[in-house]
């Protein structure tokens, strides 16, 4: 099972350090998005990296549509991987989708996590009077069937959006061709998984302490969702950043990197 399992999420596994520190990328990303912000960690820790089934280089035979038709199908192969390594005291940085993922995975088997870092998290993306998502469900159900009649055309449109920061046009370049390369079935699944979720539920009951980094920009996780995050999770610490965008790894790599060694190096000193 543990070799079919690091076969299966393309596991890769490198650093100097003992304390494990697992990346968990976001939706139509792959675990080469984390490429800028690792270097900064690897003398520190032992980091892993992975790709969701259906994602980046894992195995797409392994998937399956009812397994992945909810985040409780990703949340099982972040615990598959963290089982199979036998890892504990985990840091997982989770990016966008895979916050609520970790959350998950976390309140499931929280004895093996130390702590979260979830970057431009949301636990529920359609407005929900009073609460602040930032999407109406029009909005959502018009993204879904734009992917049915023109997945190339929705990614094109959708990718340098996210991406913002206009100004360096590489970055939304890949976002668009990372969400080109993942297989349109399984990306049109794991959209309604991720934007018809609602996980506000799961927040109250996280037993680890978790940074949540907040973009001051971002059309995917407006400022109301860090704000709420931090107010509903327990012993959470929010960090708004001067970063624009959804993908602060990528277009911002070196504030990601100063706010989660802030956060961390107590921990790491202790």
């Amino acid at each position: 099972m543990t070799k079919d399992v690091l076969t299966r999420n393309n596991v890769n596994v490198f650093g100097s350090g003992t304390q494990p520190m697992v990346f968990a990328h976001g939706f139509g990303c792959d675990q080469n998005m984390w490429r800028l912000v690792t270097p900064a960690f690897e003398d520190d820790y032992k980091i892993v990296l992975f790709d969701y089934v259906g994602s980046g280089k894992s195995d797409l035979s392994a998937y399956d549509a009812t397994r992945y038709g909810t985040l409780d199908g990703y949340a099982q192969d972040v615990l598959d991987v963290v089982r199979a390594l036998d890892l504990r005291d985990v840091v997982l940085v989770a990016h966008s989708v895979s916050s609520m993922v970790a959350v998950l995975a976390v309140n499931q088997e929280p004895d093996r996590f130390e702590r979260l870092v979830l970057i431009g998290p949301s636990p529920r993306y359609i407005n929900d009077a009073p609460y602040v998502g930032g999407f109406e469900q029009a909005d959502i159900d018009g993204l879904l069937d734009m992917m049915d009649r023109n997945f190339i055309g929705w990614a094109n449109f959708l990718a340098p959006a996210i991406m913002k920061n206009a100004d360096r046009p590489e970055l939304g370049e890949e976002l668009t061709t990372s969400f080109c390369s993942t297989d349109p079935v399984v990306a049109r699944r794991f959209a309604e998984a991720t934007f018809l979720s609602d996980n506000r539920a799961d927040l109250p009951k996280v037993r680890v302490p978790s940074l949540i980094l907040q973009c001051s920009e971002d059309m995917v996780a407006p400022l109301e969702v860090g704000e709420y995050l931090h107010r509903t999770m327990p012993d959470s610490t929010l960090r708004v950043m001067k970063a624009t965008g959804h993908c602060p790894h990528m277009s911002h790599p070196d504030e990601t990197i100063q706010l989660m060694k802030e956060y961390l190096q107590p921990a790491l000193a202790g």
